[in-house]
């Protein structure tokens, strides 16, 4: 059973790790004027936007003089769920 629960902490730590790199990517082609047709493109404002929309929904002051620093709040977020979730996860799996 210990197996288990780190191979699911191991999981979600590498699933957090990989959207938050997807974030990263998303908010450093938002700098430029990407082609809106482009797949690659597309699949990254389907894969963040509606996060982004949530945050700034909840979040009001996300949005700055025109700033938006929702992909910060996001990649934080990410951050804590994979400090307290997979540090849980792995701690309880070794007996900690």
């Amino acid at each position: 059973m210990d197996y288990v629960i780190l191979a699911v902490a191991k999981v979600l730590g590498i699933v957090f790790n990989l959207y938050m790199w997807v974030v990263i990517i998303s908010a450093l082609i938002s700098w430029v004027n990407p082609d809106p047709y482009n797949p690659i493109v597309r699949f990254l404002q389907r894969a963040t936007e509606p996060v982004f929309a949530k945050v700034r929904h909840y979040i009001p002051f996300s949005v700055i003089s025109g700033i938006d620093l929702s992909p910060i709040i996001v990649i934080l977020a990410l951050q804590m769920l994979d400090i307290a979730l997979v540090g849980n996860l792995t701690r309880l799996a070794y007996g900690m």
